[in-house]
């Protein structure tokens, strides 16, 4: 067994480093921890269920169901004698064993997250699932014809007819319009909850129960703004030229649908060669599965259980969902052969194993990631591989000349994705905190603002459509987009821990970790199996030698 396993029986075993025997506030959590356990259990995995039979029908009836379990769920943390209790149990300063202490802040932070008004919850869960079901099964239509995400995305990605280019991009928009409102009602629902137990509002509230701060988040994304100012605007000055080229128009005559997907998140294929060649005839699971195989880390039983193909009525996006908490871990994709889905395989596949390979023998309650963004880290640094030279080579059997080839574009890809990707980031953080800090200013206005000051992309003239509304997370992850960000500076982390200390090589050089279980062995023991035993950045600090810090990706991406 190995030393956390070993570690994590003798703690929950109450074997305690000094002898001292448990005080009757430990034995009373403890109590109230195992019946809270034999409670939510059942009530988690059957909500699971129905989120997983909702997504992948698209049926009224399973979207009523998901919403009857998440409510009843949220009634079982909205229990104001059991925050109470736990509120008590905190303050206290009576509960000294780290596990016990651990299991109490999560149900601390999740029972205060929900101390509201019965009708009020029914009134967010049911409003929230109404919108989750309107992007589900909604789909825009170009010239009265109906079109799928896929099929915008590949318009935006191959079309030279900035017409129809633009046609797509409006088509991408239209699910807006349809959720707008109900998304400012569910953040004003949200905001009013969030004042009850004492906060302004309800960005606040998550990030706060979420185990972060406001004024940090908003120091880290101050510095990345001002670090990649001039690399950004240099890189995409190149970029714009061959947009424009493509689509015989001026530097000056770009619109946002001269980008290669609908909010210029992702990075488009425009130099010298395109990447999507190398995957339009493979099989990007079977690649996939070959992959983890080889770092030690089997998704066969992950892959049996997932739904990874588009059709009607189906979520169009992808997901990853524990559960269990004990081994039923799923993906959600709509997969093609090209790099996009390739890279998004990749990275669900890495959120599942992050689930799958938790230590069994953690607490029921400590049997998920540490944190929400240290799981996108590890999906983000599996992501990234798609257009790495040395990973393409080893999955695609490609020769030296090939890789050669795309050794000639992988960087300026590589970096361009990266920064693109923060300065949407900046966008959705910026935008989501005044949303919840004035859900009643005009919020169209504001998002081109905020898009044009962030991304340098223009507003189309005389647009004022709530287009901010077409993004998803608004509305069913709320307060979550920072924490890509996150990941992809502790991807960048566990990189360079795992090339200089692990792997023994230079953490500048191009590592495809195919084949390399000595790096799957590491993650799954240093990083996976510890679940949320340890804080986030506890956990980091144990993994890496070193807390959370932005200064491997500065030095890996912005140049």
């Amino acid at each position: 067994m190995r030393a956390l396993s070993t570690a994590i029986v003798m703690l929950t075993m109450g074997v305690l480093v000094f002898g001292c025997a448990p005080s009757a506030k430990e034995r009373q959590l403890d109590e109230f921890i195992t019946a809270h356990v034999e409670k939510i259990k059942p009530m988690a995995k059957e909500a699971s269920l129905a989120s997983w039979d909702a997504a992948v029908s698209g049926k009224a009836e399973d979207y009523d169901k998901m919403s009857k379990m998440t409510l009843k769920i949220r009634q079982v943390y909205s229990d104001a004698a059991e925050y109470a209790f736990l509120e008590d149990m905190k303050e206290s300063g009576q509960v000294t064993d780290a596990m016990l202490a651990r299991q109490l802040g999560d149900l601390y932070n999740a029972y205060l997250r929900n101390q509201i008004a019965p009708g009020l919850l029914k009134e967010i869960v049911d409003l929230s699932t109404e919108i989750e079901k309107k992007f589900s099964t909604f789909r825009g239509s170009i010239d009265g014809k109906k079109v799928t995400v896929n099929e915008i995305k590949e318009i935006l990605k191959t079309e030279t007819d900035s017409a129809k280019r633009e046609q797509a991009w409006l088509a991408s928009k239209q699910v807006g319009a349809v959720v707008a409102g109900d998304i400012i009602r569910l953040v004003k629902l949200r905001n009013r909850a969030a004042k009850k137990v004492g906060f302004d509002n309800y960005h606040t509230l998550r990030l706060t129960t979420g185990e972060q701060d406001v004024e940090e988040l908003d120091k880290i994304f101050a510095e990345l703004y001002k670090l990649t100012n001039v690399p950004y605007a240099k890189l995409k000055k190149d970029l714009d030229r061959k947009l424009a080229a493509n689509c015989s128009v001026g530097v000056r005559e770009l619109m946002p649908w001269h980008y290669h997907d609908p909010f210029f998140q992702e990075t488009p294929m425009v130099y010298d060669l395109d990447l999507d060649v190398y995957y339009k005839d493979k099989d990007v699971k079977e690649l996939a599965r070959k992959f983890y195989a080889g770092i030690g880390l089997p998704v066969e039983s992950i892959l049996v259980k997932s739904d990874l193909y588009e059709r009607e009525g189906k979520n169009p996006h992808a997901f990853c969902t524990d559960i269990d908490r004990a081994g039923d871990v799923r993906i959600l994709c709509n997969l093609r052969n090209n790099e996009a889905w390739m890279e998004t395989i990749l990275h669900e596949l890495g959120h599942a194993v992050y689930d799958k390979y938790h230590a069994p023998e953690a607490p029921y309650l400590l049997r998920e990631p540490a944190h929400i963004f240290t799981t996108e880290a590890v999906a983000m640094f599996f992501g990234r591989l798609s257009r790495n030279p040395a990973w393409m080579q080893g999955v695609l059997d490609l020769s030296d000349a090939q890789r050669a080839e795309i050794e000639k574009v992988s960087d300026k890809y590589a970096q361009l994705k990266q920064l693109i990707f923060a300065r949407w980031a900046m966008v959705m953080y910026s935008f989501e905190k005044q949303l919840y800090a004035n859900p009643e200013q005009d919020l169209n206005t504001l998002w081109w603002k905020t898009v044009e000051k962030y991304q340098f992309i223009k507003k189309p003239k005389g647009r004022d459509e709530p287009d901010w509304a077409a993004k998803i997370h608004f509305a069913i992850a709320p307060c979550y987009y920072h924490n890509y960000m996150l990941g992809e500076l502790l991807a960048s982390q566990l990189h360079h821990k795992l090339a200089r200390d692990i792997l023994k090589v230079d953490p500048d050089k191009d590592i495809g970790y195919v084949g390399q279980k000595k790096a799957g062995a590491f993650l799954a023991e240093n990083v996976f199996e510890a679940g949320s035993v340890y804080h986030w950045n506890e956990m980091i600090r144990r993994a890496t030698g070193e807390e959370l810090t932005a200064k491997y990706f500065v030095e890996q991406f912005v140049k």
